[in-house]
């Protein structure tokens, strides 16, 4: 696969930070949220809720130029806040993904979906991800952009789908029906402490990055984390070619043989600002049970990503260039209510709904999507070293980050 973004991406992406608004001549414009469940806290909470409540999700702040217009859930559990929502609000929810689409009638009738799929009761896999419907949801929008001979712009939460079969047939519909797609974490746009990113066209030659938590929704953030650093090197994206999960012991013996470099493992817990590493104590001692997420790309890049689950909760990384200089960062996510990096990715759909052009192509969301399948599947495997061809998926982004203003106040008690 291969793409080249046109300028206007570059110049949506530069003007949209720091203000939290899209411009004033913009039209507000009618979005139809298709989600599998809207929880206290749940993603359709904290992103489509801000087009309801402002950015900051308590009505002070200022508000998106997207109103909802329609809504379809697919769970409703006893903590289910969609309904409560819908009265307080106006807006319909409809018992159809058509009718949500369509607000009841024959044909599209709304300007722009947020398709979030992240959370609810649904089955676990085999290798570990909880298997979203995603591919029917999407499916549903698809077929009827197809009905009605036009596509309008569609943000896609997070991961694609849980298996590579349904994330190759969704790239090909998307491409068959035009259909335009920003995708992926909210990592990628938020804090990053000391504000670094990779220089632009440099020659990489290795990222480690630290994750925390489960491996499918946190490794996919994580992947995230190191793709959009990635992907700014010379040559731009190549695709990845070879994948490997390891755990327990073998972890740290991948450091001593030289898969990754211990240094920049090191380099990345020091930018970490939560429950630092107890005194005299060294990794190895203190993370019984980590987990690798082991990458060869195309052109020689390597990336690591180590869960040290039990002791961190953030996620940072560092990169090497080949001249042996080194960067690092902490990717920074505000965890308590507004959660003000969701809403910096809301300004960012706000601008991709209102421009028609994502500010950075849907290929690394299918590239990190694809590569957490294969992990997990190697993690299956018994941490099986497996070939990629699938994920030879070549992309250049004009995507540059740009640092947040700071976040509002947290609101740790509420709704608690």
């Amino acid at each position: 696969m291969t793409n080249r973004r046109p300028l206007v991406a570059l110049l949506v992406a530069v003007a949209l930070l720091p203000v939290l608004t899209s411009s004033a001549e913009d039209k507000p414009l009618n979005v139809a949220v298709i989600t599998t469940v809207w929880y206290h806290n749940s993603h359709a909470d904290i992103i489509a809720a801000r087009m309801l409540e402002s950015y900051t999700l308590d009505g002070k702040g200022d508000f998106p130029k997207l109103k909802l217009a329609s809504l379809y859930v697919d769970q409703f559990p006893e903590n289910d806040k969609s309904r409560t929502l819908a009265a307080r609000h106006g807006f319909p929810i409809y018992d159809s993904i058509d009718k949500a689409l369509t607000l009841g009638g024959d044909k599209l009738a709304v300007d722009g979906v947020l398709l979030i799929a992240e959370h609810g009761k649904y089955p676990e896999s085999p290798s570990g991800q909880f298997m979203f419907p995603k591919r029917r949801m999407f499916g549903e929008i698809a077929r009827l952009f197809e009905r009605s001979g036009r596509s309008v712009p569609l943000f896609y939460d997070k991961h694609i789908s849980d298996n590579w079969d349904d994330i190759a047939w969704i790239d090909s519909e998307i491409k068959r029906l035009k259909i335009p797609v920003l995708a992926g974490s909210s990592l990628p746009t938020l804090w990053r402490y000391p504000p670094a990113d990779v220089k632009r066209d440099a020659r990489l030659k290795q990222i480690v990055g630290i994750s925390y938590h489960r491996l499918d929704a946190y490794g996919f953030h994580a992947l995230e984390m190191a793709q959009c650093l990635a992907e700014r090197r010379s040559g731009g994206e190549t695709g990845i070619k070879l994948v490997r999960c390891l755990t327990g012991d073998a972890v740290w013996r991948a450091g001593e043989e030289g898969v990754y470099d211990p240094k920049l493992l090191d380099q990345a817990v020091a930018r970490l600002k939560e429950r630092p590493l107890p005194a005299g104590k060294t990794l190895r001692e203190v993370v019984k049970q980590p987990t690798l997420f082991s990458l060869e790309y195309e052109d020689g890049l390597r990336v690591n990503i180590v869960t040290l689950d039990g002791l961190f909760i953030e996620w940072a990384a560092a990169w090497q260039y080949e001249d042996g200089s080194t960067e690092s960062t902490l990717f920074w996510t505000q965890e308590a209510r507004p959660f003000m990096h969701f809403g910096y990715q809301l300004q960012h759909i706000d601008a991709f709904m209102h421009a028609g052009t994502p500010q950075w192509p849907v290929e690394r969301t299918m590239l990190t999507s694809g590569v957490l399948d294969a992990l997990l599947q190697s993690k299956l495997r018994g941490g099986e070293l497996l070939a990629t061809p699938q994920l030879k998926i070549a992309y250049k982004s004009d995507y540059d980050w740009k640092e947040p203003p700071a976040p509002p106040p947290s609101r740790p008690l509420e709704g608690q």
